[in-house]
């Protein structure tokens, strides 16, 4: 078992949205070439909301909730149960598989909690977990916090962009080596991979032949491009209670600053998410949860203008990358690009550092989403002129420190 020292080591947070204001970069000047670049600071490590801002009416809600007071402010520990039948009719209806409101609906402080809470509800020490490579970095560390094993399963997500590129044969492995969870990002964080209706088929068959439970993060499921096919994994035909599925209007609908997410789908993790919700942070902000009134009932058109604002961002992006000649896949959906840079005559977290240095521009190095020393991060949901010209000082950056 390991100490506690131990497990709050792999919690590395330096790269973290923001927390590069605390990283010092003094160590790397004297690794520095060539001179100081000119631009605005280009923060891709999380997305703009001041460039894609939130739904109109989501503050009003807020507000109405702060007027209705204390019944607003101290709902059930799972959430207001007005807003959890709301939510239940929406998500179904998005996920092509019945909810149930009272049991199956869990509001939590942001996807980030939801997430924490049904690892926590899933996995003990010593079990085995099923983690994509590359995948979300946060799914690593709670798995390892809680004292589990991972089983890594690659994704060849530049092999094919007609599907994700999981290895399925690496994920029946992993079952048959005892995995009892599986825990995906769909679309993939960070390569905007989306699993096809085969790929989704399978893992339901693997999972309800092995009998493991599979967690199912589907943050950017709505932000899809070209109208990518999408197979929600609750829709599957896995039973209910091996399901959990996590979502939040925080990315695709800027509304971050709220800190909202949902768990829902197996009632029986439902439940064991509450109970440690109960003690970790009691409930989702009563106030905040009404801005969950809006998530779905957005104006019309509204979402489509923001998936062509984006796309166009994505396209601009990749283009940049490939034009160097550097692997980029497409994403499919979300906004997140992770292009694979030059053999560099640094490290990864060393060039992280040159970058915000000497460019003014903060990425995500790819050692946190698995073994990938050669590749970084961004959220492109910016400011689409600053993400361009920031996205060739990267370039000539990786130009500059390529061995």
């Amino acid at each position: 078992m390991a100490s506690i020292e131990e497990k709050f080591r792999t919690l590395g947070i330096d790269n973290a949205p923001g927390q590069e204001v605390r990283q010092s970069a003094d160590d790397v000047t004297r690794l520095q070439r060539g001179p100081m670049m000119s631009g605005a600071l280009v923060d891709f490590s999380h997305g703009d909301v001041d460039a894609f801002p939130p739904p109109p009416g989501s503050f009003d809600e807020f507000a109405e909730a702060v007027a209705i007071g204390g019944r607003q402010a101290y709902t059930e520990y799972r959430g207001a149960a007005a807003i959890r039948a709301e939510l239940a009719a929406d998500l179904a209806s998005f996920t092509g598989a019945p909810i149930q409101p009272d049991l199956g609906v869990i509001i939590t402080p942001g996807t980030q909690g939801a997430l924490f809470l049904a690892v926590a509800a899933t996995v003990g020490d010593g079990d085995k977990v099923a983690i994509v490579q590359p995948d979300y970095f946060a799914n690593r560390k709670l798995v390892e916090f809680f004292g589990g094993k991972i089983v890594p399963v690659a994704l060849d997500y530049l092999g094919s962009e007609e599907k994700a590129g999981l290895d399925l044969a690496q994920l029946r492995a992993a079952f048959e080596a005892g995995a009892k969870t599986f825990l995906f990002s769909n679309p993939n964080n960070p390569t905007g991979a989306v699993y096809s209706a085969a790929e989704i088929a399978t893992i339901a068959e693997l999972a309800r032949e092995y009998g493991a439970t599979v967690i199912a993060d589907q943050l950017y499921s709505r932000l899809r491009y070209e109208n990518a096919a999408y197979t929600h994994m609750r829709a599957s035909g896995l039973p209910e209670d091996q399901v959990l599925t996590i979502m939040g209007p925080s990315k695709t609908e800027s509304l971050s600053g709220y800190r909202l997410g949902v768990g829902f789908g197996s009632p029986s993790i439902v439940a064991r998410m509450e109970k440690l919700q109960a003690i970790v942070s009691l409930r989702a902000a009563g106030y905040n949860q009404a801005v969950l009134k809006t998530w779905f009932r957005e104006p019309t058109g509204w979402m489509d203008e923001r998936i062509v604002q984006h796309q166009a961002i994505r396209d601009d992006i990749v283009a940049i990358f490939r034009a160097d000649g550097m692997a980029t896949r497409v994403p499919q959906a979300g906004s997140y690009v992770f292009p694979t840079l030059p053999q560099l005559a640094v490290s990864i977290a060393d060039f992280v550092k040159l970058l915000r240095l000497q460019a003014q521009v903060i990425v995500t190095p790819g050692t946190e989403f698995g073994p990938h020393p050669n590749s970084i991060r961004l959220n492109f949901s910016q400011d689409r002129t600053a993400a361009v010209a920031a996205a060739h000082r990267i370039v000539q950056m990786a130009n500059t420190y390529k061995v």
